[in-house]
Parts: C-alpha cells; sequence; structure tokens
C-alpha cells in the first residue's frame, strides 16, 4: 500500500530528474571543490544545553500552508540572532513549498550550521546540498535501504557534512546505529500516516547508544515540550511550524533555548 512518504519520494525523484538533467555531478563537484569546509555541526549540537535547529519551513504534508516566508534569510537571522544552534531550510518544493534557492539565501545570511532538509534519495542529492551550502544533510531511514544509507552516510562525512538519520521506529532506530550514525533524529510525525506520536523520543531514547547526538523532532509547540524533551535524554530539538507560525519567533527561540537550559 502506498504512503504519504511513498508519494513525497516519488515526486522528489521526478523533480530531481529535471535538476540532474540542467546540472552534473561533475558541475556541482566542481563547485564543491571551490568551497571553504562545512562547519562541524556535530560539535556544535553537543553543546551543553539543549540546542535548537530552528526550521525556515512554508508548508507540511499534515498541515498544509503554515507562512509566506518571502525572506527566508531575514527569517534565518533572526533565528541565529536569538541563539539558534543550526537553520533547517526545506528545499523539497511539491510538499513544503521550499527551493535551493531558499537554501543559498539562507546559506549567505548566517554563519550557523545550516541542514537541508529535504528526502535524499541519491548521492547526487549529497553533492547539491553541499555544493549550495549545506553543513548538514537528512538521511531518513524510512525511504533508504540499508546499502544506501550506509554509502549515503559516508559520503556526508566524506564532504564533510554532518548527517541527521532520522528513524521513527524500533527497527529504523537499529538500522540507524547499524549504519554508524553518530546523530540520530527522533521524529514524533510518522511519515507514512503523519500521525503524531508524542512518546515516540521516550519509547526509542534507551535504544540510541551513549554518545550519540539525539534531536527530538516533531511534537514541540513551546518551551514545556522543549523541556521535556531534554529532561528525555535530547539534546537538541528541531521546530518548524512553532516558530514559523507565532507572531514572534524570536521570542519563541530564546524560550525554548532558555527552557533547554533549565533542565
Amino acid at each position: 500500500m502506498s504512503t504519504v512518504l511513498d508519494a513525497i519520494v516519488a515526486g522528489v525523484r521526478e523533480d530531481l530528474a529535471v535538476r540532474t538533467e540542467q546540472v552534473s555531478q561533475s558541475d556541482l563537484e566542481r563547485r564543491v571543490a571551490d568551497l571553504p569546509a562545512a562547519i562541524d555541526a556535530e560539535q556544535r549540537l553537543r553543546a551543553p544545553g539543549l540546542s535548537l535547529i530552528a526550521e525556515v519551513k512554508r508548508a507540511s504534508p499534515s498541515k498544509g500552508h503554515l507562512a509566506e516566508i518571502a525572506d527566508p534569510a531575514s527569517l534565518a537571522s533572526t533565528y541565529a540572532d536569538a541563539g539558534a544552534t543550526a537553520i533547517s531550510v526545506l528545499t523539497e518544493q511539491r510538499r513544503f513549498h521550499g527551493t535551493l534557492a531558499d537554501l543559498d539565501s539562507v546559506r549567505a545570511a548566517v554563519s550557523v550550521p545550516v541542514l537541508r532538509k529535504d528526502f535524499m534519495v541519491t548521492d547526487y542529492q549529497l553533492w547539491e546540498a553541499r555544493a549550495h551550502g549545506a553543513d548538514i544533510i537528512l538521511l531518513i531511514v524510512a525511504s533508504l535501504t540499508d546499502d544506501e544509507l550506509a554509502r549515503m552516510h559516508a559520503l556526508a562525512h566524506e564532504l564533510g557534512m554532518t548527517a541527521l538519520v532520522e528513524v521513527h521506529d524500533e527497527g529504523e532506530t537499529q538500522r540507524a546505529v547499524d549504519a554508524g550514525a553518530s546523530v540520530i533524529g527522533v521524529n514524533a510525525r510518522n511519515l507514512k500516516t503523519l500521525e503524531v506520536h508524542r512518546d515516540t523520543f521516550s519509547r526509542l531514547v534507551p535504544l540510541i547508544p551513549p554518545g550519540v547526538v539525539k534531536v527530538a523532532e516533531s511534537g514541540v509547540a513551546g518551551a514545556a515540550d522543549a523541556a521535556l524533551y531534554a529532561v528525555q535524554g535530547a539534546d537538541a530539538v528541531l521546530v518548524g511550524e512553532a516558530l514559523v507560525s507565532g507572531a514572534d519567533p524570536a521570542a519563541a527561540v530564546r524560550e525554548i533555548v532558555a527552557a533547554g537550559a533549565g533542565s
């Protein structure tokens, strides 16, 4: 039976086919060779307290339109100035209304690590992410085979990027650990059904070895949720909807960071 994730990935592959016709991997590799090294995002996420990955996010499959965000660079700067450890930029266009141009503008505006948030299914996308300035890429275990996960995880590190390996159940968590992931994101939202289960992080975190950076994703409506995740063992939270839909994203960032520091 086809899932929401299957439909998203099918669209990603169609859009990817267009981009590979326009820009070859060799072109991307030449661009990467001329870039400064990626920022060590994993080291930043290991800092004391609760790190915040603040997301530039216009829409989602579960909620539809969230915010206009005409100026992603300005929003990213607001996040960074308020204390966000890293900025996540959606580049998937069909369901999330993001673009690589958003990534370019955010990269030019901030000095903190930047995550390219997309559905990575080929090596080309990792080269593409680095060529556009990403320091972190997302690898969703549910959309990759073990061989793909291992290969892309290794390539991310070869390119100097941090791989945020996303899981949402016990089997995927074990696969992430077996792949050697040093940063694991536990998503409370099941991408196959879009349902959110707030106990997912607390259920899966015991399966993640000590020393692995643990990122809680989804289910953070504000500071109280972030503080709870911190108590449960999160080193970082990834927050999008609560920041872009609120009236004061800077205040929201400061409150989440402070809540984590006080946990």
